[in-house]
């Protein structure tokens, strides 16, 4: 099949069903998912669909997006998500405060660009951010309870919320899968929403870490209001109109 019939049948998948995933084009297609996402940028472009994290839509849609596990989140927005947890790091708390990590693949680049040398209480609830910062030996690491969710790595449950609920977080790093002025903060699992929930209930100051393909789209859970968030950390991709809007909210939106 030539590029051409390819993006063709791609539109019209896209059309007839509102939206199509980067894995279930490249499949169907059999190509690599790089394929598909040159033949999404070359749709998007001439107007044919909107792309949005993990596939596309149709245009000028505000999607619920499915929920990527994440192996395949690491490898999206790569780039910005280094920057954002870099960036990230002049939020920390003075030497002796605490600093809590949601489960997520930029806050995870917040960890490891965590300087090994800062005297914090470090908490968790993600395995791979736990590892991460283990070798932190300055710091006291604390890993968070109950059942761990396969698709984020994360300990989930009342066992976690509940031990949530007997701290207070002088900072906390938390992502989203979604972010609008309408829905707040959002997440594709109602126990994740749960413990991220908790997380802004018991945090003094919170930081969303969120590259720009999360902004003005919705998710299934809410989670926080805009009111919750302290500051945003993101790319250079958002809306600049967008940004002005959130920071007369009240929030500190910071361009890595």
């Amino acid at each position: 099949m030539y590029a051409e019939e390819r993006q063709q049948a791609i539109a019209d998948q896209v059309r007839a069903n509102g939206r199509a995933s980067v894995a279930a084009l490249a499949t169907l297609f059999d190509v690599t998912s790089e394929t598909v996402r040159r033949d999404l940028a070359t749709l998007e472009r001439a107007g044919h669909l909107q792309r949005v994290h993990g596939g596309a839509v149709r245009p000028g849609s505000t999607p619920v997006i499915g929920e990527l596990g994440i192996d395949e989140r690491q490898m999206t927005h790569t780039h910005e998500k280094v920057a954002i947890g870099r960036a990230a790091i002049r939020f920390l708390p003075p030497d002796g405060g605490s600093l809590f990590f949601d489960a997520g693949t930029t806050t995870f680049q917040a960890a490891l660009a965590l300087p090994r040398d800062r005297r914090l209480t470090l908490i968790t609830h993600s395995i791979p951010i736990a590892a991460a910062l283990a070798g932190h030996h300055s710091s006291d690491l604390h890993v968070l309870g109950g059942r761990v969710r396969g698709l984020t790595q994360a300990t989930v449950g009342s066992e976690t919320v509940a031990a949530l609920e007997r701290l207070r977080i002088s900072t906390a790093f938390v992502g989203a899968n979604g972010i609008t002025e309408s829905h707040g903060l959002s997440t594709p699992d109602p126990d994740e929403a749960a413990i991220k929930a908790a997380i802004v209930r018991v945090a003094n100051r919170v930081v969303v870490l969120s590259d720009s393909s999360k902004i003005d789209r919705e998710d299934l859970s809410s989670f926080a209001d805009l009111a919750d968030i302290d500051v945003l950390v993101t790319d250079a991709g958002i809306d600049p109109v967008t940004s002005a809007a959130l920071s007369a909210r009240g929030i500190d939106v910071v361009i890595a």
